[in-house]
């Protein structure tokens, strides 16, 4: 049936099965038949209808279970809508006929049932089609209702809603039958009938205006009373009513009749609801004579739902213009005292309230409104702080309300985040809060502290005002004790939120407050007045001194642990004297104190946990002993001093409880603490005195309990989401910020609930008795557990269940801390006990204390570890409630311990607890035995077990969904997870073709559908997950057309669980196809949240749906299905989709980019000043919601560099763009800059952050763009107004640091990019970054600092970074600096605008580079490793302070690469003089030590010490970071330093000094061959031998000074005798480790070798060095083996060539004398350039003509020129070799080599063989580039000296013009290509010619006139040698140049005595 697409059902077939596979054969079929009918034509379902109703009829008589149907009604009335309806009226009749039935058999209930629900959907689909049998049909349907059971009751209600759905105002003759029958069943005891009564009385109020109106108190009533005792869903059911009724009420005030209700009758409904529930006014008054109050907290909940349902209906237009009358209205909901006359009443109320106010102030309004509902807050505020000295009634109840509005505000405050600026900086706001911070209430000045918190929250500068305010009025109301604790409350919550916040707070400002709380201590007892407040007061803002951190406390600790000491006795002797002294009232301040200095232990423990060491925690044990030595004298000293005395020592209890806690145990094992505190425990914890305390299981338990158990407990426990009402109220327990003021400094994102002291101080036992427990001896162990039983068996009733439930806790924290640790129980003997005690409390009657029993005994199986021991507990229970506690404990069993490790152990379990599920006596236990098979699932066998295992399992799942009513709500949600565990467990196994797994998969998704047919929330949350499992493991049997509109209504839900379920599983479907989710959704669902998904598609709904969502983990699957959908978008071509999406999302915000210009802004601001934006598809979207849309543009730019270069040429886009339909990014640049500046320029600084970032990606991406229109500019130049209006805000005085940080970033890269060429322009953003640094130089000037030194030390670096970067550029594009080529260099504007740059730079230079060179030296103090840390400065560096070492510590490690580069140039350019500028004003005062101007004396330091300090400083910088192992992904830092290295040593001062310094010379090479070793990049090896070659050039000259200086001072005439220099001297022994020139060869070698790897020795078998020899000999034979090694593989033939070895290079150049460029051999590469040109050096050395070198000179050449001709020969003869090559490395050894080298035999032989065999080889190419080679050599080699010899070589040039002349014309281009570089050859410079003889000035002449004539002749040779040859080209251009300008002086002289004449020579032909 799972592929059946029939319209009619298989009957033959269905007929040979049995009962239970007919049913589902069944449901399968209409499941299809609901699918299969709309997509089937009318005439076909026409021609089958006849025959389709009888089979449905059939169905319908045959007893079909629930969801059968279900969907049997609506298949039944959808074939009648879309066939012939006609007939219908016999259906009807039918199911009239079977209502009316009087069979009351059991068997005949489920036919009754389904005719009932196919009725209902009847008169739904066909409407008024059916209006005259209506009547009727009711009438048959209430009469059955008064004997009708609760399934019956629920049915037909449910099928009168549905009636009334589809038939509208037609039955309103009905509808007061139809009120009388509903009203009554919203009291039914099923709550199921409830439910369904709320859904039919919601749909007739539709049409029946007398609900809303006069009947509205009476509904009121009713619906109160039906919140009593109500579950989740009928709540919210009734709720929607309730809420429904109101607004209709409202809504109706205007309209003609006067039927409605004002907002405040509207509202005295609700307060009457409140406060006396559903009953009468005389039970009611009653009630309140008697002081009780008979409203429990299921009704104000419903209340308070009904109450943001009525909100939500109206609107968010109506709440805003009605929101201050709401707000007024609802005070006498918390001023009335029957809503708070207790402690639980008024924790009910509170957090009744502040649900309310959340709801509606959430959602529903936008940020404008949100911050105008802000202002109304802050009204009501002040309007309740204004009368509170009217009446004591308002003292004692107003702080309620007054409460939730402050703690509202704050909410809504931090939500606003940095767009409430305008309304924090109004100062009402902060004076109305501000004022409560004096109300008599200790709730309300401590909310209103929290309000002042989030205030800083949301606007971080405000912070250090705030508390500079609230210190002071400390200070100046220290008398009052309200102004104490508020004030004091107010500057702990400020100081505690600075943790939270990023910019963080001045240190100064602890030691402001540091000196607070001293002088509150030490004035606790001059006032006994105020002694409490004081000391409470000190305490708490210690504690809140704590939560900054060990970086700030550090420097605090021992004043803050000698208020600590100080406060305890100094031993435990005088601790036991003190007993017999003091009052109550002086036994309450000093608990106080000592609870305070615990709580400030506790502070410690949690946030500088690294400062506690063991010498701090031995101070520590003292007071720690006196404490614990107090804690066993409380009880006598509460006896002593009676009830007032109490809460003060449970708080020293709970204080000191939480300390222990968090020390190890070990740091208070002596003195007997373990027993002191073990009695307290077992006091507290099952004590009689205790007992009476109420019961704290909804705060003990459901800690320890596992997560998923909790589903058990019902929806209160589950993902009802955050800040839920259930949340709020039913597990509250009290909680509220009077209970503890010390959670101020706890706090997180929302505001905190602490607990009751007492109900605080059971969880605080709990959790240290686990710690505890391990630790006792055994012995007192079983005493324990012992006397635990013996008080349970000593108490009765509520005693018991409290004190059973204390120990049940204790045990499962003792069992949870055993396994976390891997501990054991102990012996035995302690099993029988705790087994007892767990099995006690897991036959309990409370499901919370069961859940956590049975998660008890599985994990004391697991510390246990005795798998037989499991045995003991598979007994059955005595009734329903305890078997449902041991299933549970089965299943939790086999998640620990996995049970008995068998299959068949498994196997057995599942049988009883599948048994047991079937037995419908007993939904409670059906329950728990479902949800026990789910855990035992939850861990499967995996494989073919796991398949065998499922089986019966997924048949009592079918089973019991196709005949489990759906109320109660329990059994469905528990099917529903074992439909979740099921598809987990089989996983992959469901794409298996098996018969078996076929079977199963069909069922589970069988079952999915039939979960579809369940109202309640949670299970269509279950619903979706195993769809999602289901399409994850088996796509291919689940259709999206079917998922994808489920998901799409599922996402508009409001209920939290199932938008989370939806959401997860559409981010999983988008990233498998992101593009068919999104066309399925826009094609099947037409409207999703008030949108056209058609207009904005899926991705514009889940926008929306991102704007409204409170969930954190909702919100982030939002945001990755939004990636999906946007890579996917991007890849499908839906570039444009997206950018007009994100677009509209940031033009939808009311106050985008509402900055107002400023007058000199001009025409930056005149693109953006006024440009209406229509509508568009959102409005008012929130700031999270524009910053996501801003990074989602980021990521359209990253995806599309990755995408061609199309989307950044806009003339290939273009020319693309007509070829194809695929759309450009650059085509919408002009799009991506207004979305930039959008949100550079929003009113969020999260906002503004994203869209520098984008404005920054944008800059980078098309900076090099070319604009076709006008050549030579950007694409970007258009918009440079744009960008300098985005960047201005961002440089305000009030702008965060952050922000000005990237926004510098952003300046840099603008002006670095070249994109802007005029000097006006460039001046504009150039001024943003002068005001940067003029802010930075202020000095004394600088206001107080609002923010942490690490944020101005950000900012600092931020804004020297970036000129930096400027600088590096400006000098770059001038040409004077190292770096990377820049194409641009090329052009002459490129020049210029890098000229423009280093204008604007220059004048700022001088206060740059020390400002670079102070962040340098703080970067290299910071960088030191950890044992000298002792080095720092003791008050920090120039931009940090010692307390923000370790932030400032990242900031540097970010930024200090260019500003290395930087400072490098800087030094370059000014040649390491230093100017006598004054030094620059800096962020903090300038130290010697900082700046290094001074000496350790005082005095002023020298030029030359200045100048070898920031040398040191570089190198060391630069030194540091090449050798750290953790610089791999920073390769562009490597650069920086090599780039600096390189500008340092081409000054020669510096160079100097490296080369005076063999030792750092020698450290250097080795650090570049390291990074040469371990690192990969195309820029750096360049670098590194660039910088080598830097370092040997610089101890050649420090060489050549050295013999230079001797010279000098030893006389010209004794040379001879002159001492030797350079490394090896007169021994030439070169010392590893010591030798620059073998690091050096090392670092070559490596270099080769990695190019080359076949000249390594070892595989070429060269023998190791022999005898020594002299310094100058000993590394020629190296040199000579790796330059003819490298000569020989560059020379190796294209056709032999393996591949292995590899050119450095790939283009090539033409050699001074190359052969004709159509022969590849006549081509030379530029390796094989330098290798000839390095050979000749070496041949060449003058080292070869000295006396003492000069025999192993020769002798090394000889054999070096032997092993050219022999083995080399050998190669040529083999063809392996280049001929040519070989000659030319011949031929620089005859030209270069002395005689006694090349004029010996047979050397001399062999080389003129090679040359013969070479001129007369057949190829015309070798012969002619034999000849082209000795001329040119020779040529080089020695001019013409006299006329004799010029006129030989003048005769040789015309033979061989006349030989080209005469040669085939075909080879005359490859001859002339010989020919012309031989006539460059003679060419001269300027220099030269002047002085060189006249035969050679008549060579150079001529030869210059043989150019200019052969030139015009083959101008295509020419070019290719032109273009080719660098080197000729410049050669020749000189001497045009030269030429030209003697021409032209002649003609300048002979113009005064003749006319002009034309000049001798007449250029024909442009050669360059």
């Amino acid at each position: 049936m799972e592929q059946d697409h029939s319209l009619l059902l298989d009957e033959e077939a269905c007929a040979l099965l049995g009962v239970p596979q007919r049913s589902e054969v069944v449901f399968q079929w209409l499941t299809n038949l609901k699918h299969l009918l709309p997509a089937t034509t009318r005439v076909e379902v026409k021609a089958n209808q006849v025959r389709l109703v009888n089979q449905l009829q059939g169905v319908l008589t045959g007893s079909p279970g629930p969801p059968t149907r279900c969907l049997l009604a609506h298949c039944l009335a959808l074939l009648y809508r879309l066939g012939d309806p006609l007939s219908a009226g016999q259906s009807v009749d039918m199911c009239n006929a079977i209502i009316r039935s009087k069979d009351d058999a059991p068997s005949s209930l489920p036919t009754r049932l389904a005719a009932i629900a196919c009725l209902g959907s009847l008169y739904e689909q066909l409407g008024r089609t059916l209006l005259h049998s209506f009547k009727d049909s009711l009438v048959n349907l209430l009469k059955a209702f008064r004997n009708a059971e609760s399934q019956g009751r629920y049915e037909i209600l449910l099928a009168v809603e549905r009636a009334l759905r589809g038939l509208g105002s037609g039955p309103s003759p009905c509808h007061r039958e139809i009120y009388k029958v509903a009203r009554a069943s919203l009291t039914d005891r099923s709550l199921g009938v409830r439910w369904a009564a709320a859904m039919c009385l919601l749909e007739l109020q539709r049409e029946a205006v007398f609900l809303w109106s006069s009947e509205l108190h009476n509904m009121a009533t009713l619906c109160c009373r039906a919140f009593q005792g109500s579950t989740y869903q009928v709540r919210v059911g009734v709720a929607r009513l309730l809420g429904t009724l109101l607004a209709a009420a409202l809504h109706n005030i205007h309209t003609p009749g006067g039927r409605g209700r004002t907002l405040e009758e509207v509202m005295d409904v609700l307060t009457a609801g409140f406060l006396r529930g559903g009953a009468s006014f005389l039970r009611a008054s009653g009630d309140m004579l008697k002081g009780t109050s008979s409203v429990g907290k299921d009704v104000r909940m419903g209340v308070a739902q009904a109450c943001v349902v009525m909100v939500s209906t109206m609107g968010s237009s109506w709440l805003e213009g009605s929101l201050p009358g709401l707000l007024g209205l609802l005070a006498p909901l918390a001023h009335q005292p029957r809503a708070a006359h207790s402690p639980a009443s008024s924790a009910c109320t509170r957090a009744c309230l502040s649900y309310i106010l959340r709801s509606v102030l959430g959602p529903l309004l936008g940020e404008k409104a949100l911050a105008n509902a802000a202002r109304h807050v802050c009204l009501a505020v002040h309007t309740h702080t204004a009368a509170l000295g009217e009446t004591t009634h308002a003292r004692v109840q107003g702080h309620i309300m007054l409460e939730c509005y402050l703690l509202e505000l704050a909410r809504v405050l931090r939500s606003l985040a940095s767009t409430a600026a305008p309304l924090i900086t109004d100062p009402s706001l902060l004076d109305t809060v501000a004022s409560v911070l004096l109300h008599p209430a200790a709730s309300a000045r401590l909310a209103a502290a929290w309000c002042l918190r989030s205030v800083a929250m949301a606007m971080p500068s405000q912070r250090c005002v705030l508390l500079d305010r609230c210190a002071e009025r400390l200070a100046a109301l220290k008398s009052s004790p309200e102004a104490v604790s508020g004030y004091s409350a107010a500057v702990a919550a400020l100081l505690a939120g600075a943790q939270h916040c990023a910019l963080g707070l001045p240190h100064s400002k602890a030691k402001l407050v540091l000196g607070v709380a001293e002088d509150l201590l030490r004035s606790a007892n001059q006032n006994s007045r105020l002694s409490l407040q004081r000391t409470q007061a000190g305490w708490l803002l210690l504690s809140s001194l704590c939560t900054l951190g060990a970086a700030v406390l550090e420097h605090h600790l021992d004043r803050v642990l000698l208020l600590v000491r100080c406060v305890f006795p100094p031993s435990v002797r005088e601790q036991d004297m003190e007993l017999h002294r003091g009052d109550c009232f002086t036994w309450q301040v000093t608990l106080e104190g000592r609870a305070g200095a615990l709580c400030v232990l506790r502070s410690l423990l949690l946030h500088c946990r690294e400062l506690l060491t063991d010498d701090i925690i031995s101070r520590l044990l003292t007071p720690l002993a006196c404490a614990v030595a107090l804690l066993a004298k409380c009880s006598s000293l509460t006896r002593s001093y009676g009830p007032p005395l109490r809460p003060w020592a449970v708080l020293y209890r709970l204080r000191l409880y939480q300390v222990l806690a968090l020390l190890p145990p070990h740091t208070y094992q002596g003195n007997q603490s373990y027993g002191v505190v073990m009695k307290e425990l077992l006091s507290d914890l099952s004590g009689p005195e205790n007992a009476t305390q109420p019961c704290s299981d909804l705060t003990l338990l459901p800690a320890l309990c596992h997560h998923d158990d909790l589903m058990l407990l019902g929806p209160a426990f589950g993902p009802l989401g955050r800040g839920s009402i259930e949340e709020r109220v039913g597990l509250s327990s009290g909680g509220n910020l009077e209970n503890d003021p010390f959670s101020l400094c706890d706090g997180g994102e929302d505001s905190p609930a602490p607990l009751p002291p007492a109900v605080a101080l059971t969880a605080a036992a709990v959790q240290l008795f686990g710690e505890l427990f391990p630790q006792v001896i055994t012995a007192h162990r079983l005493q324990i557990l012992e006397q635990f039983s013996r008080s349970l068996s000593q108490l009765k009733g509520q005693k018991q269940q409290t004190v059973q439930t204390h120990v049940c806790a204790a045990l499962c924290s003792l069992l949870k801390h055993l396994g976390s640790s891997g501990l054991s129980l102990g012996p035995e003997e302690l099993r029988a006990p705790a087994l007892a005690l767990l099995v006690g409390a897991l036959e309990n009657s409370s499901p919370l204390l069961r859940c956590a029993a049975a998660e008890g005994l599985a994990r004391l199986v697991q510390a246990v570890n005795d798998p037989g021991f499991t045995h003991t507990l598979l007994r059955s229970g005595r009734d329903a409630v305890a078997r449902s506690g041991h299933a549970l404990a089965v299943g939790a069993l086999y998640r620990y311990v996995g049970g008995v490790q068998s299959p068949q152990h498994l196997t057995s379990c599942l049988g009883v607890l599948n048994t047991l599920a079937q037995d419908t006596s007993s939904p409670e236990l059906q329950t728990w035995c479902v949800y026990g098979v789910c855990v035992l699932l939850d861990v499967p066998s995996g494989g073919g077990v796991c398949v065998s295992v499922c089986e019966p399992s997924v048949g009592l799942l079918v089973q019991l969904l196709l005949s489990s009513p759906p109320s109660p709500p329990g059994l469905p949600h528990a099917l529903g997870r074992l439909l979740h565990a099921l598809t987990s467990a089989l996983g992959p196994e469901l794409q298996s073709a098996r018969p078996a797994v076929s079977v199963l998969r069909a069922s589970c998704v069988l079952a999915c559908w039939m979960l579809q047919t369940s109202p309640d929330p949670l299970v269509q949350s279950q619903l979706v997950s195993c769809l999602q499992n289901l399409y994850l493991f088996c796509p291919a049997h689940i259709h999206l057309e079917r998922l994808v509109p489920l998901l799409c209504v599922g996402v508009c839900c409001s209920y939290v669980c199932v938008r989370g379920s939806v959401l997860s599983c559409v981010r999983q479907l988008a990233q498998r196809g992101a593009l068919q989710v999104a066309q399925h959704a826009v094609g099947l669902v037409k409207e999703l949240h008030q949108l056209t998904l058609k207009e904005v598609g899926l991705e514009g709904a889940l926008f929306l749906l991102l704007d409204q969502e409170q969930e954190e983990v909702i919100r982030r699957d939002v945001q990755e299905t939004l990636v999906h959908l946007l890579v996917s978008g991007v890849q499908r071509g839906r570039l444009l989709h997206w950018i007009k999406l994100c677009k509209d999302v940031l033009s939808a915000s009311s106050d985008s980019g509402a900055v107002e210009p400023e007058e000199e802004g001009g025409d930056d601001w005149a693109v953006f000043r006024a440009v209406p934006q229509g509508a568009g598809p959102f409005s008012a979207l929130g700031w999270r919601t524009r910053g996501f849309a801003t990074r989602c543009v980021g990521r359209l730019l990253e995806l599309s560099q990755n995408a061609g270069p199309a989307h950044f040429n806009i003339t290939l886009a273009q020319e693309l763009r007509q070829v194809q339909t695929e759309d450009f990014l650059v085509l919408h640049l002009g799009e991506l800059v207004r979305m930039s500046f959008m949100a550079a320029t929003d009113s969020s600084d999260a906002v503004r952050l994203s869209g520098l970032q984008a404005l920054l990606l944008i800059i980078r991406a098309f900076s090099s763009s070319p604009e076709p229109e006008f050549p030579g500019h950007s694409l970007l130049e258009q918009y440079q107004a744009n960008v300098g209006a985005a960047l201005r805000p961002a440089f305000s005085v009030d702008a965060p640091p952050d922000v000005t940080a990237k926004a510098c970033q952003v300046c840099s890269a603008w002006l670095s990019s070249g994109v802007v060429s005029d000097l006006r322009d460039l001046r504009r953003v150039h001024q943003l970054l002068v005001s940067s640094l003029a802010k930075l130089q202020g000095g004394r000037d600088r206001p107080s600092p609002l923010y942490n030194e690490a944020a101005v030390t950000m900012e600092t670096l931020a804004v020297l970074q970036a000129w930096a970067e400027v600088y590096i550029v400006a000098v770059q594009r001038q040409g004077d600096a190292p770096g990377p080529e820049d194409p641009t260099n090329e052009d002459s504007g490129s020049v210029s605008v890098g000229a423009d740059l280093l204008e604007l730079v220059q004048s700022d230079l001088p206060t740059l580079s020390r400002l670079w060179l102070a962040a340098l030296q703080d970067h290299s103090a910071l960088s030191l490793p950890q044992e000298d840390a002792a080095q720092l400065p003791a008050a920090g560096g120039v931009f940090f302070t010692a307390e923000t070492k370790q932030q400032a510590r990242s900031h540097y490690t970010s930024c200090w690469a260019p500003i290395l580069h930087a400072s490098a140039l800087w030094l370059q350019s000014t040649g390491f003089v230093m100017s006598e500028e004054e030094p620059a004003h800096l962020s903090r005062p300038a130290t010697p030590t900082s700046m290094g101007q001074r000496d350790s004396g005082g005095g002023a330091k020298s030029q030359e010490d200045i100048g070898t300090d920031r040398l040191n400083l570089i190198l060391g910088v630069s030194v540091a970071f090449l050798c750290s192992p953790h610089s791999e992904d920073q390769i562009e830092n490597i650069t920086s330093c090599l780039w600096a290295l390189q500008a340092l040593l081409s000054v020669g001062w510096p160079r100097a000094k490296v080369g005076n310094d063999q030792v750092l010379s020698v450290e250097l090479v080795s650090v570049l061959h390291r990074v040469m070793v371990t690192r990969e990049g195309a820029e750096l090896q360049p670098a590194v031998l660039q910088l080598v070659q830097q370092i040997v050039r610089a101890a050649q000259e420090h060489v050549r000074e050295k013999r230079y200086s001797a010279e000098v001072d030893d006389g010209a005439c004794e040379k001879e005798n002159l001492p030797e220099f350079g490394e090896g001297r007169d021994t030439g022994g070169l010392v590893p480790g010591r030798s620059l020139v073998l690091a050096a060869l090392e670092l070559c070698l490596h270099v080769l070798l990695r190019k080359i790897p076949r000249l390594s020795p070892a595989l070429t078998g060269t023998p190791a060095a022999g005898r020594p020899r002299p310094r100058s000999v000993s590394v020629l034979p190296s040199l000579l083996f790796l330059l003819l090694g490298v000569l020989r593989e560059l020379l190796l033939q294209p056709n032999i060539n393996t591949g292995t070895h590899t050119h450095t290079r790939t283009h090539t150049i033409f050699l001074v004398l190359p052969r004709p460029p159509n022969c590849v051999c006549a081509r030379v590469t530029a390796p094989q350039q330098r290798a000839l040109q390095a050979l000749q050096g070496v041949v060449s050395s003058p080292l070869g003509r000295q006396e003492k070198s000069r025999g192993g000179w020769t002798l090394l050449l000889g054999a070096a020129l032997n092993t050219v001709l022999d083995t080399w020969g050998n190669a040529v003869d083999q063809g392996a070799v280049d001929q040519v090559g070989v000659l030319r490395v011949l031929t620089v050894f005859l030209v270069s080599a002395g005689p006694e080298v090349v004029l010996v035999q047979p050397v001399l032989g062999s080389c003129l063989r090679r040359y013969t065999r070479a001129l007369h080889s057949k190829d015309p190419l070798v012969s002619a580039s034999c000849g082209s080679v000795v001329v040119h050599q020779g040529a080089e080699r020695r001019r013409p000296q006299t006329p004799g010899e010029l006129q030989g070589v003048l005769e040789a040039l015309r033979a061989m013009e006349a030989l080209v002349s005469a040669s085939d014309p075909t080879n005359r281009p490859q001859l002339m290509a010989v020919f012309l570089p031989i006539l460059i050859s003679f060419l001269m410079d300027e220099n030269a010619l002047g002085s060189a003889p006249s035969a050679s000035r008549a060579l150079h002449e001529s030869a210059l006139k043989d150019l200019m004539r052969l030139g015009p002749q083959s101008p295509s040779v020419f070019r290719s040698l032109m273009s080719s040859s660098p080197q000729l080209k410049a050669r020749l251009q000189a001497a045009i140049q030269g030429n030209q300008e003697s021409l032209n002086a002649k003609a300048s002289a002979a113009a005064n005595r003749t006319s002009k004449t034309s000049p001798s020579i007449t250029l024909k032909t442009n050669f360059l």
